[in-house]
């Protein structure tokens, strides 16, 4: 059984043990339960009601954060002859074709996204065991893999706050939201544009229950359980 700090027990007391909050005091709960001296990522973590081993049950999409997650974000881009300018003129960090995919294989991973053109995903693709694992494989259904022409756009939206959000084996989704110094409305705004994605992105094989369990949680932080009904009416407009 994990033994956690003082600090995160008082934390975690202060929460109720499996009370259900609204999304609102959710986030507000927590801040204040954020206890270390670092710049926490919020996080949201659902529990979907889908077989993530059935093709036509597979949760997966793209949500650009209105707020950003607060970060600096690494962006590589596989590409090569103009392509490469392209994503150089657009402010990529790392750009390169066969000498980057020999540097990952060697176990460099010093980046936070991947885009690449199409041509490039011949060589990019013996990546996947090494890339799939980190969320970091570029995919024409996450929008990662695009003509050399899209590359400034989707550059510039990595910087911004994309996230993407992907079904787990144990048909779970991990996703960050923000950092705990945002203010409560930054979070709501993320938190809003993720949900309305999410339910967009409902398989039309989902039987039952689409969304079973949400909760709240931040890096070093205890798990807040979010009600589902109000979550899940969260829209922007």
């Amino acid at each position: 059984m994990t033994k956690h700090g003082k600090k995160y027990n008082e934390a975690a007391q202060m929460l109720g043990g499996a009370k259900m909050y609204a999304p609102e005091e959710a986030i507000e709960l927590a801040k204040k339960a954020a206890h270390v001296k670092f710049d926490e990522t919020v996080e949201l973590h659902l529990r979907m009601g889908v077989d993530p081993r059935n093709a036509s049950q597979q949760v997966r999409g793209v949500v650009l954060l209105p707020h950003g997650l607060g970060k600096g974000v690494r962006v590589l881009v596989f590409a090569q002859g103009e392509a490469v300018r392209t994503a150089e003129s657009a402010g990529a960090d790392y750009v390169g074709g066969d000498e980057l995919v020999k540097k990952i294989e060697d176990g460099w991973l010093e980046f936070d996204t991947a885009i690449a053109t199409p041509e490039m995903m011949g060589k990019v693709g013996k990546l996947g065991k090494i890339l799939g694992r980190k969320g970091l494989m570029p995919n024409p259904k996450s929008g990662t893999v695009v003509p050399a022409e899209d590359l400034p756009r989707v550059i510039e939206d990595s910087r911004k706050g994309r996230v993407e959000f992907k079904l787990d084996r144990t048909a779970i989704m991990h996703i960050p939201l923000g950092k705990v110094s945002f203010d409560n409305e930054q979070l709501m705004g993320n938190l809003t544009a993720l949900i309305e994605a999410v339910v967009k992105a409902k398989p039309s094989g989902a039987k039952g229950q689409y969304v079973r369990t949400a909760v709240l949680t931040t890096t070093m932080g205890p798990g807040i359980n979010l009600d589902l009904k109000p979550t899940l009416a969260l829209t922007s407009s």
